[in-house]
C-alpha cells in the first residue's frame, strides 16, 4: 500500500536550511522515499519553483505520486539518484539550485518485515532497495567464502568476516540460507560471546550484504562529483550519510571540490591555476540530544553540505 510509506526525516531542520532555498528555484530531492524532506523543500518554495523527486523504490515512487499528486511544482521520476544527469537531461534542465541526497535506508523499508532489511524480524533475505536484481539470500548462497569474507570485512567494518564467511559456506550445504533470522543466527555463532554484548551481533554483516546488493558505495564518488557538476554557481549540495563507509567517500568527494593550487611547496608561482570549485557550508552537523530521542535512527547520522563557487 502506498500510503505505509513512512519515513521519520533525520536532521529535517539542518538539512532544509542548508539548502537556502530560493522560491522560485530548481531542487532535486535525490532519494525521496516518503517525501518526508521533500515537503519541507515545497513549504520554502514559491509557484515557480520546481521540484525533483527521485527514487529507486517502486513503493517509494507510489507514495510520492500520490503524495504529490496536485502540486504541479513536483516531478517524481522512478531512477536512481547514480544516473543524476541523464534523468535532468531528459528533461531539459541544464542545471539546479539544490540537491538533497539522504543515503539512509528509510523507516518503511526496515520496517516492512518482508523487504528482508532487518534482523529483528523473520522474512525472506531480500535487501534490495530497486526490488529487482540478486538478493541478500542469492549472495550467501552463491559467492565464495572469500567474497564474502571480502564483503562482510569491507562493508561491514567486521572483524569476525571470516569466521561468518565460513560458517554461511557450511550452513548453505545442508540448507539454502532464506531468511533474515536463519542468517542472524548463523553470524551469531560465529562469534565469541564476549563479541555478542556490544549491540545485536547481525548488526555490520546486514549492513554489508545490504550494501553490496544495492551497490551503494560502488558508485557513490562519481554519483556526488555528478549531482556537483548539475548545481549552478551558488547552488548546494547536501548529503546525509549514516556509516563510516560512506560519510568518508562523501568528506574524500567535498575535499576534491574545495581543493586550491597543487603545486609544490617550492614553486615561487602557481602554474597549476587550480582554484577551489566549491566551499564548505560547516564541517558536518549530527542530531540534537532532542532528535536522538525521538529517532534512534539518527544516532549516526552525519549531513554534509557544499556550494558550488565554479564551474
Amino acid at each position: 500500500m502506498a500510503n505505509s510509506f513512512s519515513h521519520i526525516p533525520v536532521l529535517f531542520d539542518e538539512t532544509i536550511d542548508s539548502l537556502c532555498i530560493k522560491p522560485d528555484g530548481v531542487y532535486v530531492d535525490a532519494t525521496a522515499g516518503g517525501g518526508g524532506h521533500s515537503s519541507g523543500i515545497l513549504e520554502k518554495l514559491g509557484e515557480n519553483g520546481r521540484l525533483i523527486c527521485i527514487d529507486r523504490d517502486p513503493d517509494a515512487i507510489e507514495t510520492l505520486t500520490e503524495r504529490f499528486a496536485s502540486d504541479d511544482r513536483v516531478t517524481v521520476v522512478h531512477d536512481n539518484y547514480c544516473n543524476i544527469k541523464s534523468v535532468l537531461a531528459s528533461m531539459g534542465i541544464d542545471g539546479v539550485d539544490g540537491i538533497l541526497a539522504d543515503l539512509g535506508v528509510s523507516s518503511h523499508q526496515l520496517d516492512t518485515a518482508e523487504r528482508g532489511f532487518s534482523f529483528h524480524n523473520d522474512a525472506p533475505l531480500d535487501m534490495r532497495m530497486s526490488q529487482s536484481g540478486p538478493t541478500a539470500a542469492d549472495l550467501c548462497n552463491t559467492l565464495s567464502e572469500a567474497e564474502l569474507t571480502r564483503i562482510i570485512r569491507n562493508y561491514g567494518e567486521e572483524r569476525y568476516a571470516q569466521s561468518i564467511a565460513r560458517n554461511i559456506v557450511k550452513a548453505r550445504n545442508f540448507t539454502p540460507i532464506e531468511t533474515t533470522l536463519q542468517l542472524a543466527e548463523i553470524v551469531s555463532n560465529s562469534m565469541p560471546a564476549k563479541a555478542r554484548r556490544n549491540g545485536h551481533p547481525a548488526r555490520r554483516t546486514f549492513q554489508a550484504l545490504r550494501i553490496e546488493v544495492n551497490g551503494e558505495l560502488e558508485k557513490l564518488g562519481g554519483s556526488v562529483e555528478d549531482m556537483f557538476d548539475c548545481l549552478y554557481i551558488d547552488g548546494i549540495l547536501s548529503i546525509i550519510t549514516f556509516h563510516s563507509l560512506e560519510d568518508r567517500t562523501v568528506k574524500q568527494e567535498f575535499a576534491k571540490f574545495t581543493e586550491g593550487c597543487t603545486c609544490p611547496p617550492e614553486f615561487p608561482v602557481c602554474v597549476c591555476g587550480k582554484t577551489p570549485r566549491g566551499k564548505l557550508q560547516f564541517k558536518f552537523k549530527e542530531a540534537s540530544e532532542q532528535e536522538l530521542e525521538n529517532n534512534a535512527r539518527s544516532r549516526s547520522a552525519k549531513l554534509r553540505s557544499i556550494i558550488k563557487i565554479k564551474d
